[in-house]
């Protein structure tokens, strides 16, 4: 009989993770049959939901921005719901108020459309500052205040917001406490050539079927909240705890700089390389995992010196320089 060898190279994972890497797999795939390209995108959405994480995606009109997050929300069998803010939108428009009962003689709170689990915003930074003021709380908390009585929100409840980079008419830019709030800005490019023809074609052959109606439903709200908790379970060793912290520290001493990350910034690194570890199949965290991320969760949470914005210079820029001084752990 022949023995069989063990490959010493081969890697054993110590958590299962076979149905999480599946349930991505078959994420992408639903979305793959209307979405050309935009792997990154994808990829970072998804992290978004296996880390609890809101995310923010920028993008000229017309990359598939509220799409994606439309699609990727159908994939999911959770409430939806769609907000799109307007300059004279109120908070109670998105919260929710307080209405006289005639009948009870009481005052009884309405829900607003925030009150789902999936909640798309679009033209996000369309609203004034008093309506975005209004995020603060269900986004960090999770939870609504109205007339002293506190509202929680059922998991999973995520944030999914677009906005155009291009026009400032009419747009209002969005605070830095607000901002940090979400896990990732996600930058969305035009498609390459060969994508855009892809494009025509998907739609040339479609004919008059309806997008939305061709994605269909994969994971439900307590396998979501499974699979969160398998992330938490990722291991990352103390030296890349170290890696994150420098790496942050350092956008809050550098020249070219005017605000640097938040701890919340080494939470999201560390949570999203976990996450992103899990679905390519390992248990732990790698210094690649760490670097891939890092930009997305960086972005928007640091501020450049006026001197570096005359220049050209961008925060993904500096984000890379950074990247590239911390000496990576061995």
């Amino acid at each position: 009989m022949e023995e069989t060898q063990e490959n010493p190279l081969e890697f054993n994972s110590r958590i299962d993770l076979k149905n999480l890497q599946e349930a991505v797999e078959k994420i992408k795939a639903e979305l793959g049959k209307v979405i050309v390209g935009q792997h990154d995108m994808l990829e970072m959405l998804i992290i978004s939901i296996l880390t609890d994480g809101h995310s923010l995606i920028e993008g000229v009109p017309g990359v598939a921005k509220t799409l994606t997050a439309k699609l990727l929300a159908k994939t999911l069998a959770v409430d939806f719901s769609r907000i799109q803010f307007t300059p004279d939108l109120m908070p109670s428009d998105i919260l929710g108020t307080s209405i006289f009962n005639v009948k009870t003689s009481e005052f009884e709170f309405k829900q607003g459309p925030v009150f789902s689990n999936i909640v798309l915003i679009d033209e996000i930074n369309r609203a004034p500052a008093k309506t975005q003021a209004a995020l603060f709380e269900i986004m960090e908390e999770r939870q609504v205040t109205m007339d002293g009585t506190e509202y929680k929100m059922q998991p999973p409840f995520l944030v999914f917001a677009t906005q155009n980079p291009v026009e400032q008419e009419g747009t209002y830019a969005l605070p830095e406490a607000q901002l940090d709030r979400f896990l990732f800005k996600i930058n969305v490019p035009y498609p390459t050539l060969e994508e855009e023809i892809h494009i025509l074609e998907n739609e040339h052959h479609r004919k008059d079927a309806f997008v939305l109606d061709s994605v269909i439903q994969v994971l439900n709200a307590k396998q979501i909240a499974e699979y969160q908790h398998t992330i938490k379970q990722i291991i990352i060793e103390s030296n890349l705890l170290k890696y994150i912290a420098a790496i942050v520290e350092n956008t809050r001493t550098n020249a070219n700089l005017f605000l640097g990350a938040s701890p919340r910034a080494s939470l999201a690194i560390m949570n999203a390389s976990k996450a992103l570890a899990a679905m390519n199949g390992r248990d732990f965290v790698t210094p690649d995992d760490i670097k891939k991320i890092a930009p997305s969760v960086l972005r928007h949470r640091i501020m450049l010196t006026p001197e570096r914005e005359m220049e050209g210079i961008t925060a993904d820029k500096v984000v890379q320089q950074i990247i590239e001084t911390i000496e990576i752990p061995r």
